[in-house]
């Protein structure tokens, strides 16, 4: 064999035993931490099984929606009670974890939800055409009617839509209340705010002629407001206007079933009527 033919042959060697030992390497690595694949199987671990083995669930809200979800002083202690509240406890009680709430500005709650600061969110939302496209909504557990909020001595003079045009109109940031203001009020100069307790002070300092809300909410605010009262009309509901859901971060289908059978429960044992009524009462006379 000639000398040529011999230094080929060993080089050929030589490159197959290196080969095999990269892809013996790379195989190494992709079953995960010296070859075992439990770390890429908890990468996929579903989100109801993470919140059963943490012990807790963690709950995004904007406690400035009475009587969703509001701050009540009880026994000297500052307290976020409400509905939502109410079955979110419901929720993590048939989960069998405990239930951490976290309060923030409406707008920033889908992002929290999306950057897995909480786990689930309940904040009188409704599950909008642009919502569902980032996070995902359980079905409606409570339906709604829009209206507006406006100062007692207004009551009579802002009686209808028409009565808005071109009005200073507060709503919520990021809320349905928002895009009705903009799509069914003409002209209307709207003042966005990330929480609706905001909008009242702008609405009893007459920064904005109204607040464009939820009937019970307005209800609420009136009742513990003697200076506001709730206008004598509703708003058209449009298709997306239709109630609201409990939201969680895309593709958590385990947890959606598991929020959906306790709402079923709720919902069939007539509980979540009870709740509504029970946190109007506790809405506090000021």
């Amino acid at each position: 064999m000639k000398k040529g033919t011999v230094k080929k042959l060993i080089a050929s060697v030589l490159a197959g035993a290196l080969m095999f030992s990269i892809t013996a390497c790379g195989n190494k690595n992709n079953g995960g931490q010296d070859g075992n694949p439990s770390s890429s199987q908890s990468s996929s671990e579903g989100i109801l099984e993470k919140i059963k083995k943490s012990g807790k669930i963690v709950l995004g809200t904007s406690a400035d929606f009475p009587p969703y979800e509001f701050h009540k002083e009880i026994n000297g202690k500052d307290e976020i009670i409400g509905f939502d509240i109410s079955i979110a406890k419901e929720i993590a009680k048939d989960l069998g974890v405990e239930l951490e709430i976290k309060d923030m500005k409406f707008d920033g709650l889908l992002t929290a939800l999306e950057a897995s600061k909480v786990d689930f969110v309940m904040a009188g939302m409704n599950p909008d055409a642009e919502r569902s496209k980032s996070v995902d909504f359980s079905k409606i557990y409570y339906e709604a009617e829009q209206t507006i909020l406006v100062r007692a001595e207004d009551k009579e003079k802002y009686n209808g839509v028409e009565s808005l045009t071109g009005k200073k109109i507060g709503a919520q940031k990021t809320s349905v209340q928002e895009k009705i203001a903009n799509e069914q009020i003409r002209d209307a100069q709207v003042k966005s705010l990330g929480k609706v307790t905001d909008l009242v002070m702008e609405l009893k300092n007459k920064k904005v002629e109204a607040v464009v809300v939820e009937t019970v909410v307005a209800k609420s605010y009136a009742a513990a407001n003697k200076d506001l009262a709730v206008a004598d009309f509703k708003f058209d509901a449009g298709k997306d206007e239709i109630g609201s859901a409990v939201a969680v971060k895309k593709g958590s289908k385990d947890l959606v079933e598991a929020v959906n059978k306790t709402l079923d429960r709720l919902i069939s044992e007539k509980t979540i009527e009870k709740m509504v009524i029970e946190a109007n009462n506790q809405v506090d006379n000021q």
